[in-house]
């Protein structure tokens, strides 16, 4: 039986360009390592309806399994990384979402 994809979903605020640009150029190498792909970004985000619209950056990636997913965030490359995101940006969110099981 096949894996269940997964999502991430971030919602951040980009408050220092210089560090979240070491982020970002550390990021896709990591993300391949673990079969990752990157779907999109969008800094002009648009909520139809809800009580809390997200502001900001919204970034969303997937991987092929949540185990793929949960290597990803445990890398200790990835988490060295990181800081350059943690000191660079306000981050509201970073939230793993299931797709739908292969048919």
């Amino acid at each position: 039986m096949a894996e269940t994809p997964v999502y991430m979903v971030v919602n951040l605020h980009i408050e220092d360009e210089e560090r979240y640009l070491q982020y970002e150029k550390g990021f896709f190498p990591i993300l391949k390592k673990h079969q990752g792909q990157f779907v999109t970004y969008d800094d002009k985000i648009e909520t139809f309806e809800g009580f809390t619209p997200p502001e900001g950056r919204i970034v969303i990636f997937s991987f092929p399994s949540e185990e793929a997913a949960k290597g990803w965030y445990d890398d200790p490359d990835y988490q060295a990384l990181s800081e350059h995101r943690r000191a660079g940006t306000r981050l509201e969110f970073l939230t793993m979402v299931h797709g739908l099981p292969p048919r």
